[in-house]
């Protein structure tokens, strides 16, 4: 299976190197699963009309809407409010059962997942 680019996000959005031309139609119709030294863990979904959910393991809900920006992706009209009105991250490289390091917009370690499917 060819390997695809997809946003990594967690908490929003997570810090990585971008690759030449990425884009994010891995992360369609999958989750990204970001988990938390503590045991926290957030899901995220991209959908192809705009949209963006994430559920925190707290039971927070997270909506906003996405764009591509060159090799980055950005949410805004994000809901609830939140520090934040606009967030951009690079996007990388990673197919179906990668996983991947990163930190949170806070700075917090966070371990990444793309996992097969949405429950």
């Amino acid at each position: 299976m060819p390997r695809k680019l997809v946003l990594a996000l967690s908490a929003v959005a997570c810090f990585a190197s971008a690759p030449a031309h990425a884009d994010i139609t891995s992360a369609f119709g999958n989750t990204i699963l970001s988990r938390y030294p503590d045991g926290g863990w957030v899901k995220h979904w991209f959908n192809p009309d705009g949209t963006y959910a994430a559920h925190f393991s707290d039971g927070r809900r997270l909506t906003a809407r996405w764009r591509q920006e060159g090799e980055r992706v950005c949410l805004t009209h994000i809901r609830p409010n939140m520090l934040i009105p606009r967030f951009c991250t690079p996007m990388i490289e990673a197919s179906v059962g990668d996983s991947w390091a990163s930190r949170d917009p806070l700075g917090r370690r966070v371990q990444n997942v793309l996992m097969a499917g949405r429950p």
